[in-house]
């Protein structure tokens, strides 16, 4: 390896370029002074030398996809050791939709930043501060309820929310236990309506298979028309049809915000605020240059054309976590990304069948 000084702060603020970017974090991740003792173990083994051969975006495909090692890794040896003793928020699990849950580790620095970066999206699309947020999502061992919970307090609202088991759900569903899956999103949307009935909401969290239930429910679609200013959806995917209906008919004047992303990547990427407001499609943006996307043809693994389908993969390059090449079950189309960004964004994106031997069952998240 090479003797070069690792580069202290991958998030200082200042104009990287993507072979600068690139450089600094493989830098700081094989160091042996600053590198988690879970990628200093495997730099041996690799092939290659990440601070020598990986300098630009394109050059994260040379990383294997250690995702399915993070069922059973132990977390202390993802965090850097650069941090000494880091602030670490927690442990988070993956949804656990093909199979046992994957882990990582979520340090506080990330998970402020990651904050900032989405409000301020937020900002984008005019969601008002100081409004009362109801989030329908997953707590618990789930990065995505911990993150929804804390940005209420950010933007001066009272953040109130409603738990969800997306697991608990898979599991009838895949038992064949339907009837139980339907009394339970019934039981969580039963809750949505009691708070919206008492309580002043001006955001509203929730996954695309719930908010159908929710427009089914005429005094529940009333409150949501009269009170809520923006729903944000995520969890689980909406076709560009469903989106469009509940854009324009179901919800015409609350503003409907997509967000996509993964645990792996600690966190998501947000809907493009600038878009044709009469499209279909919903592009996500990534949280460049920090979780970045690439589309690969399934079998070749190779990036498609701009504008044609292909498989998610998702990368996650920050201080506090590298986690690259992650191939996800997701399709979507290859977009163009925003001027300067690293990777591509995606649109339209849905499920894979089957994933890694098994089918996949999104539920209510």
């Amino acid at each position: 390896m090479s003797d070069r000084v690792a580069t202290p702060d991958l998030y200082a603020d200042r104009n990287w370029t993507e072979t600068d970017f690139i450089s600094a974090a493989m830098e700081w991740h094989f160091d042996p002074r600053t590198g988690s003792p879970f990628w200093l173990g495997k730099a041996g083994s690799l092939g290659f030398d990440p601070r020598r051969d990986v300098r630009t975006h394109a050059d994260l495909r040379l990383f294997p996809n250690v995702v399915n090692e993070l069922r059973d890794a132990p977390l202390e040896a993802l965090i850097p050791r650069g941090y000494g003793r880091a602030d670490v928020i927690g442990a988070y699990d993956s949804g656990g939709t093909t199979g046992a849950p994957k882990r990582v580790v979520l340090v506080s620095d990330w998970f402020e930043r990651s904050l900032v970066w989405k409000s301020a999206r937020m900002d984008d699309f005019g969601c008002p501060s100081g409004v009362n947020w109801l989030t329908v999502a997953p707590s618990g061992p789930h990065i995505f309820g911990r993150l929804m919970a804390e940005l209420p307090r950010m933007r001066g609202g009272i953040g109130f929310t409603v738990d969800l088991d997306p697991r608990w759900v898979r599991k009838c569903l895949s038992e064949d236990r339907a009837q139980e899956a339907e009394r339970y999103a019934e039981h969580v949307v039963d809750q949505v309506e009691t708070i919206l009935a008492s309580q002043d909401i001006g955001v509203l969290v929730a996954t695309p298979p719930l908010l159908e239930r929710m427009a089914d429910r005429d005094r529940l679609l009333k409150l949501i028309n009269e009170k809520v200013k923006l729903i944000m959806w995520g969890g689980a995917h909406m076709d560009p049809d469903t989106r469009h209906v509940l854009r324009s008919e179901v919800f015409p004047d609350v503003a409907l915000v997509g967000q996509y992303g993964s645990t792996m990547i600690l966190g998501g990427s947000m809907e493009r605020a600038d878009g044709d407001p009469g499209a279909r499609s919903c592009v996500f943006d990534s949280f460049s240059p920090y979780t970045t996307f690439s589309v690969v043809d399934p079998d070749s693994r190779v990036d498609v054309a701009e504008g044609e389908r292909g498989q998610v993969v998702m990368h996650h390059i920050s201080k506090s976590l590298l986690l690259p090449n992650n191939l996800e079950r997701d399709m979507a189309t290859r977009v163009a990304p925003p001027a300067g960004a690293l990777g591509v964004s995606v649109a339209d994106v849905s499920p894979v069948a089957m994933f890694d031997d098994s089918e996949v069952i999104e539920g209510v998240y």
